[in-house]
């Protein structure tokens, strides 16, 4: 029996997810298949998702292809329309060990029922899987999922369900047995992160995780945050963001735009000034901060006036690390009703962001050049300091450790030593 080949698109927690699914596959007995793990975050990321279930059916003739995800469960129909498509099933679903026990051959190809999407928004709990993180050096643990929150230009609650938070107890269990493994770094990931915790007994916030795993795991050596709401940073996520070396230096940051009419328009729950208050906070409670942002550009209703506050903020908010996503309209969200920006014009906003943020990258590369940091080996060659900065190594390093170095130079994106 040959295992399945899994091929995951799309954001952190899809990954961590498509870890969990191999090891329900292997126990269910799963073979001969294909499995895509979908993100539907925009309308480019399913035209991929279509892409990729079309290259992968070409390349394994005769292997049933199952299709799950964001986009599989909040478009269950167009992918079940392909006929490259045997089963497709959703967001929770795939995360059941009795559905992976209906997906071995030939119990898969002898049903007739094709989709198996339940009702997300119906689910009251997350799961925490236990799975053992990627490669050698960095573990993923999910300790969130879903959003209460609905983003004009979001259709991701609609493919994740509300938020629903992993018991503590849960997490700090599964990061000891990590640690114990010999993992060096972990980060927490889930969908609204700063949301942990609203559905628990004592609705405790994101920094009493955090605080509780850096008491509980001492041996952790790095503790990472992955993408956070700002406006929801609660006093003590920002007292350990001040007092906890163990907590890395680097925060991405879901800012979305930097203009406070459209900011309202995309129904978020900052405006401008807000997203800079808490940057100045950060960084003076702990000054190697270094932020990544998502910033939309072309969002419906955008004039040019309105993009420069947005571009204005990656200098204003210091941030290094941009994700610039070129708006694209959901079905079924509220923006892709508005007035929309002409293709162009976004094109050409989305690639002025993009130059602000290799700017601000170089000029964060540069600064680094003679100082020492301490370097976790992702691989023989790669590895990233505690701001998450790439480091690319001339000789073979052990992978898993880290290494305090002096850093000798920079190359476009990433440091050298």
């Amino acid at each position: 029996m040959t295992s399945p080949i899994f091929s995951t698109l799309g954001c952190r927690l899809n990954a961590y997810e498509t870890e969990a699914m191999k090891e329900l596959a292997a126990a269910a007995g799963v073979g001969n298949a294909v499995v895509v793990n979908t993100c539907a975050v925009t309308a480019e990321a399913v035209r991929k998702a279509k892409q990729e279930i079309r290259r992968l059916a070409r390349e394994n003739p005769g292997a049933p292809v199952i299709v799950t995800g964001c986009a599989a469960q909040t478009e269950p129909e167009t992918f079940a329309a392909m006929p490259e498509v045997t089963r497709v099933v959703g967001n929770t679903e795939k995360m059941q060990a009795e559905t992976w026990n209906t997906l071995r051959v030939p119990d898969l190809i002898g049903t007739t029922e094709k989709v198996q999407v339940d009702d997300i928004m119906s689910v009251r709990e997350t799961a925490g899987h236990l799975i053992d993180g990627f490669g050698r050096h960095r573990a993923y643990v999910q300790v969130q999922n879903g959003c209460d929150h609905r983003c004009t230009f979001c259709i991701i609650p609609y493919g994740r369900g509300n938020s629903r938070s992993v018991p503590a107890g849960v997490v700090v269990e599964q990061i000891k047995r990590l640690v114990g493994k010999g993992f060096n770094e972990v980060v927490l990931t889930g969908v609204d992160l700063t949301s942990w915790g609203a559905d628990l007994p004592a609705t405790p916030r994101l920094g009493d995780l955090v605080m509780r795993i850096l008491k509980l795991v001492p041996d952790l050596p790095r503790l990472r945050i992955s993408s956070i709401d700002s406006i929801e940073a609660d006093e003590m996520l920002m007292q350990a963001i001040a007092t906890e070396p163990r907590l890395m230096p680097h925060l991405h940051l879901s800012l979305q735009a930097g203009d406070d009419m459209i900011l309202k328009r995309m129904k978020r729950r900052h405006l401008r000034d807000d997203a800079i208050r808490f940057c100045e906070e950060a960084r003076k409670l702990r000054p190697d901060m270094v932020f990544g942002a998502d910033i939309i550009a072309g969002f419906p209703t955008e004039t040019e006036a309105m993009f420069d506050n947005s571009l204005k903020l990656v200098e204003d908010c210091g941030l290094t690390f941009l994700h610039v996503f070129p708006f694209s309209p959901r079905k079924g969200t509220p923006a892709a009703r508005m007035p929309q920006v002409r293709g162009p014009a976004i094109k050409d906003r989305a690639a002025r962001l993009r130059a602000a943020g290799g700017a601000s990258l170089t000029r964060h590369l540069s600064a680094q050049v003679g100082s020492t940091h301490r370097v976790l080996m992702e691989g023989p060659r790669l590895g990233r300091t505690e701001q998450f900065t790439e480091v690319a190594f001339s000789s073979d390093q052990p992978e898993g450790q880290i290494l305090t170095l002096q850093i000798s130079g920079r190359n476009d994106t990433q440091l050298t030593a």
